[in-house]
């Protein structure tokens, strides 16, 4: 069984690469633009969102072209960002508690980062419509939730152990409490990091709430950075404490089962298992059709 049920493949990955560099440009040129530039994201949000849409899909196609996704993995995707969408609106708010953000976690981890990066997108977007929270800051919710769930993906020691193999063969896999603290860890801080990825999107539209904590357009990138810490700490440290102290308390009571059977799904699903066509001895007109197997 290969290591990771969806792989991310050297296409993949530069489609990867492409749209995170985007997403840094789109969250932070407000920082370098001229004060009397009069651009704004409430402006260039639908631009935003009209290049990630065929972004997400061209990470997509790259990854089925890279034999690192099929139509069971695409399948799996459409059911977990309907789970996750469905989550969103059970805490969504209430003192930042979104329940959605520990599926993420969890199905990064086990379906791989190009999957989760993909998965976080679409969830966020589904959940978008369900909740009627369509605005100019979906587009940066998308890619935001997208990096979220494709760091998951990169958390060392996600190596599957293949049954019957010696122990030694699978020495880099992490599973048990400590695989739970990791990710129980890492919903913590990450919950916090799309906390501040996304404050950065809405902060430079707040203007005049006092010099210590506004965007001021045009000034050295340090004195605003140290004007936007401040502006997290006054406005948005309890909202983003909510949500990670959810995502570690669902991690560590629920992550051991829904870890099983996402492991088991994707056994089962056996992702780029090489269908072969077994024709029994002597087959010929008259005989039963061919089986079509599919080695793991």
């Amino acid at each position: 069984m290969s290591p990771r049920p969806v792989r991310i493949g050297p296409r993949a990955a530069a489609a990867l690469v492409l749209v995170t560099l985007i997403g840094i440009a789109a969250f932070g040129w407000p920082l370098l633009a001229d004060a009397q530039s009069g651009l704004a994201h409430s402006q260039d949000a639908p631009w935003l969102f009209a290049a990630l849409l065929p972004l997400l899909v061209a990470v997509v196609i790259a990854t089925i072209a890279d034999q690192g996704m099929d139509a069971k993995a695409v399948a799996m995707l459409g059911v977990l960002a309907a789970v996750g969408a469905a989550l969103r609106p059970l805490g969504a708010g209430t003192a930042g508690l979104e329940p959605m953000f520990f599926l993420m976690v969890l199905s990064g981890r086990v379906l791989g980062p190009g999957f989760g990066f993909v998965l976080g997108g679409v969830t966020m977007f589904a959940s978008a419509l369900l909740t009627g929270g369509v605005g100019p800051w979906m587009p940066f919710q998308m890619l935001a939730l997208g990096w979220f769930s494709l760091g998951a993906g990169l958390l060392p020691g996600a190596m599957e152990v293949p049954p019957g193999r010696a122990k030694p063969r699978a020495w880099g896999a992490i599973r048990g409490r400590a695989e739970l603290a990791m990710l129980a860890a890492y919903g913590f801080l990450g919950s916090f990091a799309y906390g501040t990825v996304m404050n950065l999107q809405g902060w430079v539209l707040l203007q005049g709430m006092g010099q210590g904590v506004s965007f001021h357009p045009g000034d050295p990138v340090p004195a605003n950075l140290a004007r936007f810490l401040a502006y997290c700490l006054a406005t948005s440290l309890g909202w983003d404490l909510g949500r990670a102290a959810l995502t570690v308390v669902l991690t560590l009571t629920l992550g051991g089962t829904v870890l099983r059977a996402l492991r088991r799904a994707t056994r089962k699903a056996a992702f780029d298992a090489p269908v072969s066509f077994d024709s029994p001895a002597g087959s010929g007109p008259g005989h039963a059709p061919d089986r079509v197997r599919a080695d793991t």
